[in-house]
């Protein structure tokens, strides 16, 4: 029995819009146009309007229809139905780091693809951490925490 595929997401259900199920998506990491398919809470869905910008997105999907039902959703992913890949085992998107915390140096403020491996942007000022196995040592996306290994990083 084979695992199932799992999908990137390509942002997160942000704050309600208005009273016709609206919302804003947080983390967006696809252009979202009217017409595409996506899945969210486990649901398939297809996106009726969109608005907003590229950087702050503004959706309504297919069987929300109200304030209240686009509030339950807050925080859930949508995932895209067809396209994007999947992802291989150890490998996250992007937009569910952005938001962890790595403790002792703060939260994860953005992902910076450089030319020989994607770095962790932390904190106030910035720290960098690369993102590779020798410095993280886990990754629990649903407890938002990144586990570094302090040694390798010089921070011990």
């Amino acid at each position: 029995m084979s695992a199932p595929e799992r999908r990137p997401p390509v942002g997160r259900v942000g704050r309600a819009h208005g009273l016709d199920g609206s919302f804003y998506v947080d983390r967006p990491d696809h252009d979202l146009a009217e017409g595409t398919s996506v899945s969210v809470a486990g649901r398939a869905a297809v996106i009726e309007r969109r608005a907003g910008t590229d950087t702050r997105p503004l959706v309504r999907v297919s069987g929300v229809a109200d304030r209240a039902a686009a509030e339950a959703l807050r925080g859930e992913a949508l995932i895209l139905s067809d396209g994007g890949g999947a992802l291989e085992e150890g490998e996250w998107p992007a937009a569910d780091l952005v938001g962890c915390t790595i403790e002792g140096l703060g939260e994860v403020r953005r992902v910076v693809e450089a030319p020989s491996c994607d770095l962790l942007e932390v904190g106030d000022e910035g720290t960098l951490v690369p993102f590779v196995r020798d410095a993280v040592k886990r990754v629990d996306v649903d407890a938002r925490v990144i586990e570094v290994d302090r040694a390798f990083l010089g921070l011990d």
